[in-house]
C-alpha cells in the first residue's frame, strides 16, 4: 500500500465506522471513538510494526480491494499466536465476484505464515453480507454484542 492509498483506504474506514456507530452513538461521538483508534492501534500509519496494510490486485494488476491485518488486539503486544482482521473490503464495483473471499484466504496465509493459528474479527450486525462472507469462509461467532436504543417513559 502506498501512502496515497492509505490516506485514501483510511478516510474510507473511518467513514464506514462512523456511519456504523451512528446507530449508538452521536456523529460528534463516532468521529472522537474512530480517530481514537486509528491512532492507537496505528499510530506509525504505514510504518506500525506488526501490521499489514495491503492492496489486493486481480490478475490484470487492477486493484479489487484493500485489507489491513496485525496483532491480535484482545491477545497482548507479545501474543503472536493470534492475528486480527481490522478491515477488509472488496471495493463496490468488485463485490459478489469472489474477491473479498480470495482476500480473506490471503490474509488468512499471511498470518499463517507468519506463525498464527488464529484470525479473528468483528463484524458489525447490520453487514449482513459481510458476516454471510465469514461464515461461507469458515468463520464462526466467538461473541456477540448487542445494543437498543431506549427512550424515558
Amino acid at each position: 500500500m502506498t501512502s496515497e492509498e492509505y490516506e485514501r483506504t483510511t478516510q474510507a474506514r473511518e467513514a464506514e465506522v462512523v456511519r456504523e456507530l451512528r446507530a449508538s452513538m452521536s456523529e460528534e461521538e463516532a468521529w472522537v471513538h474512530t480517530k481514537a483508534g486509528t491512532a492507537k492501534y496505528l499510530p506509525d500509519g504505514l510504518a506500525t510494526e506488526r501490521h499489514h496494510l495491503v492492496v489486493a490486485v486481480d490478475g490484470n494488476g487492477v486493484p479489487v480491494g484493500d485489507a489491513w491485518i496485525g496483532p491480535d488486539p484482545h491477545r497482548g503486544p507479545d501474543a503472536t499466536d493470534s492475528s486480527w482482521l481490522y478491515d477488509i473490503n472488496a471495493y463496490p464495483q468488485f463485490r459478489r465476484q469472489g474477491f473479498g473471499s480470495a482476500i480473506l484466504a490471503a490474509a488468512e496465509a499471511l498470518v499463517a505464515n507468519e506463525g498464527a493459528e488464529t484470525l479473528g474479527l468483528n463484524v458489525f450486525g447490520a453487514n449482513t453480507g459481510a458476516a454471510e462472507l465469514y461464515r461461507r469462509n469458515g468463520y464462526e461467532i466467538a461473541s456477540m454484542q448487542l445494543t437498543k436504543k431506549v427512550a424515558a417513559s
